[in-house]
């Protein structure tokens, strides 16, 4: 069944990358709400300078909210995003770091990897690598990042306490995750969890907001914070559900990867020292 999941995200968004946009596949896949890509983008917080310093069509308006209002990057810093797309946030994030800093893009779809390189010769970024994986599965070495972000996709993962376990496992002590997403503020109809469309648009894939937040607490993450939460309108993606914003939520959230290890070899703040 998981396999067949990502089989269907996978096509899906290889139509996008191939139609350079969230509605080019004949239906908007956008968390956030139809419109253009960089209407959609505006309204989660993306400035029109942010929009007009990366590769046209390296924006694909997917996400549901910004990243950077929350990741504070620092110059020197090693950058991970997962369900990199086409590369814009990572090219924003090449910026931040600068050239002392590095960027990692990770996502399973070949051809968002291969749009995501061909932006990066466009606009020149020797700093940024794009590398071909599954999130639940990070081709990355153990404590190797400073900060994790990740905008609209770890919804999409059939696995999503694995994806929390890696990422702790591939941040430094002391890195922090910030990632923008989609949480389930109650349980979903039966036929908005079958229906493939509604997964895609990253809906049927979400998990409740109580169960999302224990997999990051339990991957061993601390100082673990809802920084904003919004009603997330999703009728332009499917109309089972008569009232969306019952149902649906986007969020912002930070953890952080303990920085020390007691002398039993548990990280700091989960054990007695």
């Amino acid at each position: 069944m998981k396999e067949e999941i990502k089989k269907i995200v996978k096509q899906g968004y290889a139509k996008v990358a191939k139609a350079n946009g969230s509605c080019g596949c004949g239906s908007s896949l956008s968390c956030c709400g139809g419109g253009s890509v960089a209407d959609i983008s505006k309204n989660l917080g993306y400035s029109d300078k942010d929009l007009a310093s990366i590769p046209d069509g390296s924006n694909l308006g997917l996400g549901c909210g910004n990243p950077f209002a929350i990741a504070s990057l620092q110059k020197g810093e090693v950058v991970l995003d997962l369900g990199s797309g086409a590369g814009g946030d990572c090219f924003l994030a090449s910026e931040m770091v600068g050239e002392s800093g590095r960027v990692i893009g990770v996502d399973m779809t070949p051809e968002m990897i291969e749009k995501a390189k061909k932006n990066a010769l466009i606009g020149n970024y020797k700093n940024v690598e794009f590398i071909l994986g599954e999130i639940e599965r990070l081709p990355l070495k153990d404590n190797s990042v400073d900060v994790i972000i990740s905008n609209c996709v770890i919804n999409l993962s059939p696995d999503k306490e694995s994806v929390f376990k890696e990422a702790f496992r591939v941040l430094k002590p002391g890195g922090r995750i910030l990632v923008s997403d989609i949480v389930l503020l109650c349980e979903l109809p039966k036929e908005v969890k079958e229906s493939a469309q509604a997964y895609i648009g990253c809906v049927s894939g979400a998990i409740l907001k109580s169960e999302y937040l224990n997999f990051i607490k339990n991957a061993g993450f601390e100082m673990i914070k809802v920084l904003s939460e919004s009603f997330t309108e999703i009728a332009h993606i499917t109309n089972l559900l008569n009232n969306s914003t019952d149902f649906i939520a986007s969020v912002k959230v930070r953890g952080v990867k303990p920085s020390e290890k007691c002398t039993n070899g548990e990280f700091l703040g989960s054990c007695s020292c």
